[in-house]
């Protein structure tokens, strides 16, 4: 148990009513990701079509993730001064808007207008991202790890409800790729909006002062660093594969279909993994999983210098899904060690401001890379930046190891 965390005498924690909100927060998760696979599926795809230069275009997905990146402080400042509530549903707002502008630069052919829409889904994503602290907020610290799997197992739905919702519309309206697919995430975010009313959040919790200590001292803890820097190796990496696969798949001869149920894989593979991942926290350590996530999008750069059949990116994409799930749940739980519970909203929203911020740059470097020097060299950007995240870890552990052996 954290020192941090067994100083906490004023925290609320409820594991009962943290079970409840991470169920509903699981069903918010399901349709608030639907609405980001719709983007992951397609926006590469739209933006070859809209952009006036191949190389840009994964930057519909960029400005997705830039969007993330830009709204985690506000949702951060949000959630302190107004309640979790009120940030989440400004989230589900934007991401209303997001379907709707995308819809619109679609049909009137506008690739600025695309990114515009991308932009609000991101904004809205950096909302949903946050269900999985939201959950934790009443949780005892034994229980935080399984309900930020619970949150995150609402993506086994997200990876179904994305890819089939894409493929059910994108020829609807023959003349306009995906435009109704548009229409439909706009739909899972009004949808999202609904259930997340359902949301309790105890007045000890919602009207919490931020009056801890002072950010920079928080972050410069060693247990923060390493975590942070798993959260950005998982994610970024994640991110830089992902953005880029469907369009490699294509420019290898394969079908759009093949490219979107790849992408329906690999999601799965991100959240199937959440109903066990905190149970194998609780079991092995978090530093182990967290290690075993890190080893496994290694290995997934690996099979992608194997070979370019669809076997080798749907394997590639699976193997990707479960080593971030394992990363980054493993991550996340060790931030949750990080801060009292009166500084949670700041560290929170400045660990995902560090994730998505390199997140912004994996995934418009994704595009770039793909274009110049192709598909290979994506792949090999992964080890270095992998490596450095384990041997942090690796260095915590054993740091962590010899203090405990010392007292």
């Amino acid at each position: 148990m954290s020192a941090v965390a067994e100083s906490v005498p004023h925290a609320f924690v409820d594991d009962r009513l943290a079970r409840r909100n991470a169920l509903v927060l699981s069903v918010a998760q399901a349709l608030a990701g639907g609405n980001n696979t719709v983007i992951v599926s397609t926006a590469s795809i739209v933006g070859a079509v809209l952009a006036p230069d191949k190389g840009l275009a994964t930057l519909p997905i960029t400005c997705m993730v830039l969007g993330m990146w830009v709204g985690t402080l506000p949702v951060g400042a949000l959630a302190r001064r107004y309640g979790r509530r009120a940030a989440l549903q400004t989230g589900s707002a934007f991401g209303i808007l997001s379907g709707l502008i995308s819809y619109s630069a679609v049909v009137h052919g506008q690739f600025w207008l695309l990114l515009v829409g991308t932009f609000c889904g991101g904004l809205y994503a950096a909302a949903h991202q946050s269900y999985r602290f939201a959950a934790a907020d009443t949780a005892s610290e034994a229980f935080r790890p399984k309900v930020v799997s619970y949150v995150l197992a609402g993506g086994v739905f997200a990876g179904v409800i994305g890819p089939q919702l894409v493929i059910a519309t994108k020829d609807i309206m023959p003349q306009y790729l995906f435009a109704a697919s548009y229409l439909g995430q706009s739909a899972c975010a009004l949808l999202a909006a609904v259930v997340l009313q359902f949301m309790k959040i105890p007045p000890a919790v919602a009207s919490l002062a931020d009056n801890g200590r002072p950010l920079g001292q928080i972050v410069r803890a060693p247990r923060f660093i390493v975590a942070a820097a798993c959260g950005i190796a998982s994610y970024a990496m994640m991110n830089m594969v992902m953005t880029s696969a469907p369009l490699a798949m294509v420019g290898c001869g394969h079908s759009v279909t093949d490219a979107t149920l790849g992408i329906q894989w690999h999601v799965l593979a991100m959240y199937a993994p959440s109903f066990f991942t905190g149970s194998l926290i609780a079991r092995f350590g978090v530093e182990r999983i967290t290690g075993l996530g890190l080893a496994l999008i290694a290995l997934t750069a690996g099979i992608g210098f194997a070979g370019i059949t669809v076997a080798h990116f749907w394997t590639a994409l699976i193997l990707l899904g479960i080593g971030w799930n394992l990363a980054f749940i493993g991550a996340t739980t060790m931030v949750t060690g990080c801060y009292l519970a009166a500084e949670r909203n700041k560290v929170q929203a400045f660990n995902d401001f560090l994730i998505f911020g390199s997140m912004a740059v994996a995934s418009f470097s994704s595009g770039q890379i793909l274009a110049v020097f192709g598909w290979d060299t994506i792949n090999e950007v992964v080890f270095p930046t992998v490596f450095l995240a384990g041997a942090l870890l690796l260095w915590l552990s054993l740091r962590e190891r010899t203090r405990a052996e010392a007292v």
